[in-house]
């Protein structure tokens, strides 16, 4: 599924912190989890790895065909008043993040390139929680953490921006699926964030249109990011409060990074 046009809050414009001119722009990819898995291979993470579609959050039977351990989890979902209004009113007491370096208990990449919230959300995926240890060496995968991670906020994001591999891995990948791709300049209204868990069990929530990377809460050793846990703390909650409020887009996709199936 490709994202989709849309007259609303706009989720890829630069909300005032790109340090790029207003034209930089990517092509958007498809919702797709071939097209997906392509990309952060051909970029250097594992074959071992790929998405996969999440069909269900609360039926076992489905839920038991994705293969485990889940490492992070992509949430396309239509950018509403009802989201709009939940970040604002979150992130407006909170501090920018300016963290950097090997401390960090996750790394996150603020998204000044617009349309490229998939593939924030896809470096999100692959550079953080147990995906991190299957970064082939002397990738562009790789070489990108090892870039970044002295790197603040602001000059991550221009690390992005100024990528030749990034930007080739994100074209390619944006010409495949199964449908026409949209225009980089068209206007979208899906938005991706990821979920992932940090070696300290913690629930990351991963959005490059945030002020930081929000921590969810606690999980145990042996819950993963599909979790029942994971799933209350994150996906579920989200979708919760989207029912609740506009009730009317629930356009809602789950794409999870987990083993490839044999």
């Amino acid at each position: 599924m490709a994202d989709s046009k849309g007259s609303g809050p706009d989720p890829h414009s630069d909300n005032g912190n790109s340090t790029t001119p207003k034209t930089q722009a990517f092509v958007p990819l498809e919702n797709n989890p071939e097209v997906m898995t392509s990309l952060v291979q051909n970029l250097g993470l594992s074959p071992s790895l790929a998405f996969h579609d999440v069909w269900t959050l609360d039926d076992p039977s489905l839920l038991a065909f994705v293969p485990r351990p889940v490492h992070a989890l992509l949430l396309v979902f239509p950018v509403t008043s009802t989201y709009e209004k939940s970040r604002t009113d979150e992130d407006g007491p909170l501090s920018e993040y300016t963290a950097s370096g090997s401390g960090e208990e996750v790394i996150w990449f603020r998204q000044t390139i617009r349309n490229a919230c998939g593939m924030i959300g896809l470096l999100h995926a692959a550079c953080n929680g147990g995906a991190r240890e299957m970064i082939a060496p002397s990738t562009n995968l790789a070489k990108l953490i090892t870039d970044a991670l002295p790197l603040d906020p602001t000059a991550r994001a221009r690390l992005i921006e100024s990528s030749p591999s990034i930007a080739r891995a994100h074209a390619s990948a944006a010409a495949q699926g199964d449908t026409a791709a949209p225009s980089a300049e068209d206007r979208i209204d899906l938005h991706f964030v990821a979920f992932v868990k940090s070696a300290e069990n913690n629930l990351w929530e991963l959005d490059g249109r945030r002020k930081g990377p929000l921590n969810r809460g606690k999980l145990g050793a042996e819950d993963d990011v599909l979790s029942e846990k994971a799933l209350d703390l994150g996906a579920r909650k989200f979708m919760q409060r989207e029912a609740e409020g506009d009730g009317n887009e629930m356009r809602f996709s789950l794409v999870a990074l987990a083993p490839t199936m044999d």
